[in-house]
């Protein structure tokens, strides 16, 4: 029995999963599907509110856990914080299926990339490509099957966390703010890291102020999840630092989170920022 591989497995060209991906099989990449056309109203599950903040030590992004389609809460376990390869973190909202989808893709070309070249991609790089993938799904977006994603890392190179945003046309931009938030309850959770955000703020404060920014979104936004002490539910956060991607444990998130919650009953609504 023969076992070799496909010729087109071992031809050299390029170094992008996708681009093998589209010469081979194009029907399984998610902008060439040919959608089927759908009386009536349609509703997807859709991710709500992720946020990313950099911080001392490099950069955290973190999202709530609810999933929602129409007025209903779909799930309320879904994890929308992922890592992208060992130096960078990839965060997802709107239509849910196809936003993780675009995350596995993304990851399979990060992979690929450093295993076919020998060294992987600089952090621009990386959002070059997250960039390439995003405006691919545009013929979706425009049915209303969007996906908004956030990309973030540490730059090996310059020392320091960096955050990338998009829009649904692959618009690309760095947050020069130092933190962003998107989704549904985007509005509120950056309104409150307005208030709460300083330039190198320690671990323990940022993941702290994310997750009041969490609070004040799923206080305001009903898509989006708040900290649910009774089902011991809590935000998912990751940090990326000079020691690579990690994903806090639960344990570490729920301490937080019930001390935020704490707060919040004698303070509902949150810390106080100076005036001047």
């Amino acid at each position: 029995m023969n076992h070799a591989l496909p010729p087109s497995f071992t031809a050299t060209g390029s170094s992008s999963f996708l681009d093998f991906l589209a010469a081979q099989a194009p029907e399984m990449l998610p902008s060439r599907r040919t959608l089927p056309q759908v009386e009536g109203g349609f509703e997807a599950p859709h991710g709500t509110t992720i946020v990313a903040a950099t911080y001392a030590d490099g950069v955290l992004v973190a999202g709530d856990r609810r999933a929602t389609m129409g007025n209903v809460i779909a799930n309320r376990e879904v994890d929308k914080v992922f890592p992208a390869d060992e130096y960078s973190a990839v965060a997802i909202a709107g239509t849910l299926g196809f936003a993780v989808e675009l995350v596995r893709l993304f990851q399979l070309e990060l992979e690929h990339y450093e295993k076919i070249e020998g060294t992987a991609l600089s952090l621009d790089g990386k959002a070059n490509r997250l960039t390439t993938m995003v405006r691919g799904n545009l013929g979706m977006a425009m049915q209303g099957l969007a996906v908004v994603p956030v990309f973030a890392g540490y730059d090996v190179d310059l020392g320091v966390g960096r955050i990338f945003t998009y829009d649904v046309t692959g618009g690309r931009s760095e947050e020069s703010a130092g933190f962003t938030a998107t989704g549904s309850g985007s509005v509120y959770a950056r309104g409150s890291l307005k208030k709460l955000y300083r330039p190198g703020m320690s671990e323990s404060d940022i993941v702290t102020a994310v997750v009041q920014a969490l609070y004040d979104a799923a206080d305001d936004d009903s898509a989006t999840g708040g900290p649910d002490l009774s089902r011991r539910l809590f935000p998912l956060v990751s940090l990326v630092t000079a020691d690579g991607f990690r994903l806090l444990g639960a344990e570490e998130v729920a301490e937080v989170s019930r001390t935020v919650v704490d707060g919040r009953r004698n303070a509902p609504d949150g810390p106080r920022a100076p005036v001047l």
